[in-house]
């Protein structure tokens, strides 16, 4: 006969095994019914492309300007389905014109079909406070002031024949996290057309968002460069601006699901 404490032990394994196969077939089957959501940001100003250092355009004041540089941060961003929604883990994004590999990502989301996209323009206290970080947090990256300071979240540079600083610059370097200069700036966007974006088990689908920039020099705020050719700090200013370029974002285009 075998021994009781035998048996409590070999039931005990049992238990265990069958526990860890019914985990792994949970963590199997929560895996494909994941699909992957690609986020492409395209830059236009009165509709054409943003073609940087060439291309001359005229805000809606008639001032003319020229962008040499356009980056800024998207972190935090979620998809919504009804009341519930999902967050990217670890959102930090940085989008850099001049870096076409920076104007797309990926990230998966549970299958579903999903109503709305958030995000926020900036990189919110936590990192803020955190001391030097890699990836696109990094400082190398150009996008930090001090350690002090924190980061910048959305940096413009260019010229203007309308701008009376040297060599006719403009130059917009707009963050600050804390009261009452607090300029991180959460955005909405609804799905077009009342239409919803699917996401498949292992499929890709993608949306296309457009960033209107001239924008920043008219929504909440009236902005002419003439009167403000550059702001380099956080402060009154800086939240105008910041509250201008947050109604620049749209979506232009859902991409059905595809197999990457």
């Amino acid at each position: 006969m075998v021994a009781r404490p035998v048996k409590i032990l070999l039931l005990f394994i049992i238990i265990l095994v069958c526990t860890q196969y019914s985990t792994a077939q949970r963590t199997s089957t929560l895996r494909t019914k994941t699909g992957t959501i690609k986020i492409t940001f395209v830059h236009t100003i009165n509709e054409a492309p943003l073609v940087l250092d060439s291309m001359e355009y005229v805000n809606p004041f008639d001032e003319p300007y020229r962008i040499s540089k356009l980056k800024y941060y998207i972190s935090n961003i979620a998809v919504k389905h009804l009341k519930k929604s999902f967050a990217e883990p670890e959102s930090y994004h940085l989008i850099d014109e001049a870096d076409a590999a920076s104007l797309s990502f990926n990230f998966d989301a549970p299958a579903n079909n999903y109503s709305s996209i958030s995000f926020t323009i900036g990189v919110d206290s936590i990192k803020n406070i955190s001391g030097a970080q890699s990836g696109a947090l990094d400082p190398a990256n150009g996008m930090f002031w001090t350690w002090n300071s924190g980061y910048i979240f959305f940096k413009l540079e260019g010229s203007s024949t309308s701008s009376t600083l040297i060599n006719n610059k403009i130059e917009y370097h707009i963050g600050g996290f804390a009261a009452p200069n607090n300029a991180l700036k959460r955005v909405t966007l609804q799905m077009p057309d009342n239409t919803l974006l699917l996401v498949q088990a292992g499929k890709t689908c993608e949306i296309i968002i457009a960033a209107d920039i001239n924008k920043l020099w008219q929504a909440d705020n009236n902005l002419k460069i003439a009167e403000t050719p550059a702001t380099m700090t956080p402060g009154a200013v800086a939240i105008k601006i910041a509250n201008n370029y947050s109604r620049m974002f749209t979506i232009k285009e859902l991409l059905t699901p595809y197999s990457p």
